[in-house]
Parts: structure tokens; sequence; C-alpha cells
């Protein structure tokens, strides 16, 4: 058995979870309502605020989907009762973010601005001129659009410039060999 998928997911107070014909998983928190397509071949059952995922046999594909399934419900519920949120850095001379209203309008070295407007249920913030917060309900939109706020300036080996992830590593690499100590 899959450990995740065998993992019971505990249904917080506040939070109404309802399964509907062709595995519809409904999602209904405080912070907003998701729902999602569950393959029909997993089995979802709901007792005493408990939700459970089962499969019907140990097929290969079976047992795939078996704790994909349980960990996108459980992400759901996640995220509508604290919600998702990722954080970015920008390093480079020149290059700051600011909101400018809901939009975010980042200064990355261009000759234009570039101005992000977040999809709806999606919260972009530049607490400082270095810094970006994405936050949302939804993590698999939370990822994608900040993965989109990266792809426009992904940081670069040598001097570390660019928008990275709070907390990512860049592996750095040593410039050319003739050219040190010429200034």
């Amino acid at each position: 058995m899959s450990r995740i998928g065998r993992a019971p997911i505990h249904i917080p107070a506040g939070v109404t979870v309802s399964v509907g014909e062709d595995n519809l998983v409904h999602v209904k928190g405080p912070k907003g309502e998701l729902s999602r397509k569950i393959s029909t071949e997993m089995k979802i059952s709901i007792e005493d605020g408990v939700l459970t995922v089962t499969r019907p046999s140990d097929d290969k594909t079976h047992r795939s989907l078996h704790g994909l399934s349980r960990t996108l419900i459980n992400n759901m519920v996640v995220g509508v009762t604290q919600g998702f949120t990722k954080n970015l850095e920008i390093a480079g001379v020149g290059y700051r973010a600011a909101k400018q209203g809901k939009n975010l309008n980042l200064s990355l070295g261009y000759s234009h601005p570039v101005i992000i407007e977040p999809p709806k249920g999606i919260t972009l913030d530049a607490p400082t001129a270095t810094t970006i917060t994405v936050h949302g309900i939804d993590k698999e939109l939370v990822g994608a659009i900040a993965a989109d706020i990266r792809k426009w300036r992904e940081p670069e080996p040598y001097k570390g410039k660019g928008i990275k992830y709070a907390g990512e590593h860049i592996r750095r690499k040593e410039g050319k060999a003739g050219a040190k100590g010429k200034k």
C-alpha cells in the first residue's frame, strides 16, 4: 500500500468536502472554495470528518494514482484553511519590484517595465524592493505564477543576478581564467 495514499485526511472545522459524480471533489472553507476531478478509479469516502482514498487493485496505474489523488485532495483542504505562499528574491543592480494596485511592476534591466497581472485567486505583494510574495489557495496555481515571474530573469551563474526562490541555492561558476586580476 502507498504510505501517502493510505494516510487519512482529517477535515478541520469550518471546511466542507463533498464528492460528486465522476469523483468531482468540492472543498469549501474560510479562504474560498476549490474543486477538482479525481480519477474515477479511486474510491473516496468521508466518515466522521475523515476522508480516505482507496484503490481497487495493486495494478501499477492504481498504485501511482493512489498517493496522487490523496495529495491533491489534501492540498485543497490545506489551501482553503491556510493558503499557500511562495517567496521570491531579486538580486542585481537596478532590479526591483513594486506593487501597483493589484499588479506587480518589475524593473529587470529591460527597456520597459514588466507588469504582471495576477489571475483570480492569487495575490502578489512586494514587501521590499527585492522580495516578491505570491499567495493563494490553489497550490498548483501559486507555483505556476511564481515560476512565470522567475522566468523573466532566471538567476545567472556568474554574478547571481536574477529572480530566485527564497532559500534557493544558485550554483556559481568562475569567470574566464585570463580575466583574473585585470580591471
